[in-house]
């Protein structure tokens, strides 16, 4: 065992010691952007150095494609050793069904509970009072990035909110830019939905939506200011033609477009283009509008195995995910925020500390994976899809069938 794991659980209740001899696990996640693979080459390290083995399964393309593919291989009763998953709801039936290890007693015996910030995140990893995965990182959809080059080569100062976003659309044009840079799917289309959801409607009506699943507040004045917003946006990202998140964040990096609305994984994609925040880009939580940041992230779960070393080494694997260490390397090269509170992060940029801040100053939401099923969130990314792809959708017609979705959401 590494000094680092001899460190965390020397004097603990840990009972299940690591693996005697050096264990392959196979690590199935869906990283695989410049950013994204320099992050996850930190874990693979770490965990290469304890002298087992981190056998890549990367998935390509999003969440929403590589989650099946993960859940299918589990109940087809052909688990992966660990795999990635966003924590909140979306494992609840595997783990119902008997199919994920406890991980209590790793929790317990790392502290978890004393050191995740907010607690909200162990808890989402919390069924029936145990505990089933680890809480890696904390991703708020809350941002807008700003490319300098794009403004400066429309002749305008970079907006410092939304509203003056908007206003700059036309010299973005006329520059031949594109103001807005989305890609063509419907989890990026509904991600900024929901972004501009909290700007403009405000943090008290998006909760009633996402969390109370109110169907009036989804159909009244306040979300048809939503709507009418991602109008103008729907308007603001024509002749983007891209479809992947990472080459819509391209298009700001090359400042081929002023903005995008994405999570805060954005940042490993700058940080592999050589740029600086505060330089060459800028970054508005809330959209300049309202600084919150919603409490999503990525998780990993560790699918039961019969084979006692296996389990052995996911357990060790699920303590080093945890260690102090470990979350401040994969963190600063993810652009999320730890999930511990008592580690150092002054070496953080400009917009991870801006987060920090936020986050610590308890302006925070809950992600929708923590309050929205699966389901629900496929039928708003499949509407979202179809809205952000034409426009014959009206932003009534969208808002009518938005508020249908949420009535019958679970």
């Amino acid at each position: 065992m590494s000094k680092l794991l001899k460190s965390l659980l020397v004097g603990t209740a840990l009972t299940c010691a690591s693996a005697a001899s050096a264990t392959e696990l196979e690590v199935t996640h869906w990283w695989t952007s410049g950013g994204e693979a320099a992050a996850v080459s930190e874990l693979a390290s770490a965990w290469n150095a304890t002298g087992n083995s981190w056998v890549d399964g990367a998935i390509a393309g999003s969440g929403s494609t590589a989650r099946p593919i993960i859940i299918s291989r589990i109940l087809g009763g052909d688990p992966m050793a660990v795999t990635q998953l966003n924590h909140g709801r979306q494992a609840e039936e595997l783990i119902e069904a008997g199919l994920m290890l406890d991980l209590t007693d790793v929790a317990e015996a790392g502290k978890w509970k004393d050191v995740v910030v907010p607690p909200n995140l162990l808890d989402s990893c919390t069924v029936d009072g145990k505990i089933y995965c680890v809480p890696l990182n904390i991703h708020s959809w809350q941002w807008l990035w700003l490319s300098n080059k794009a403004f400066a080569d429309a002749g305008v100062p970079t907006p410092a909110n939304w509203d003056e976003f908007i206003a700059d659309a036309d010299a973005l044009r006329a520059a031949g830019k594109v103001p807005l840079a989305v890609g063509a799917q419907g989890w990026q289309q509904a991600g900024a939905f929901g972004v501009m959801s909290v700007a403009v409607a405000g943090k008290d009506a998006w909760l009633a939506v996402n969390v109370d699943k109110d169907a009036d507040m989804a159909a009244g004045p306040e979300y048809a200011k939503v709507f009418n917003a991602a109008v103008v946006a729907r308007d603001m990202s024509k002749g983007g033609n891209v479809q992947d998140w990472n080459q819509a964040t391209n298009m700001v990096i090359t400042g081929a477009a002023g903005g995008q609305i994405m999570g805060d994984w954005a940042q490993g994609e700058f940080q592999i283009a050589g740029q600086k925040a505060g330089d060459e880009y800028e970054c508005l939580p809330g959209l300049g509008v309202s600084a919150m940041l919603d409490t999503a992230g990525d998780a990993f779960y560790f699918p039961l195995n019969k084979d006692p070393e296996i389990t052995a080494a996911q357990k060790e694997l699920a303590a080093l995910m945890m260690s102090p260490e470990v979350q401040v390397a994969f963190n600063l090269k993810k652009g999320s925020l730890p999930v511990r509170g008592d580690i150092d992060m002054s070496s953080a940029n400009e917009c991870m500390q801006k987060g920090l801040e936020i986050l610590a100053s308890g302006n925070i939401l809950p992600s929708g994976d923590m309050s929205l099923s699966a389901d629900t969130q496929a039928q708003l990314e499949d509407l979202m899809a179809e809205f952000w792809s034409s426009d014959a959708m009206s932003s009534a017609d969208a808002q009518e069938r938005f508020a249908d979705i949420i009535d019958s959401a679970d």
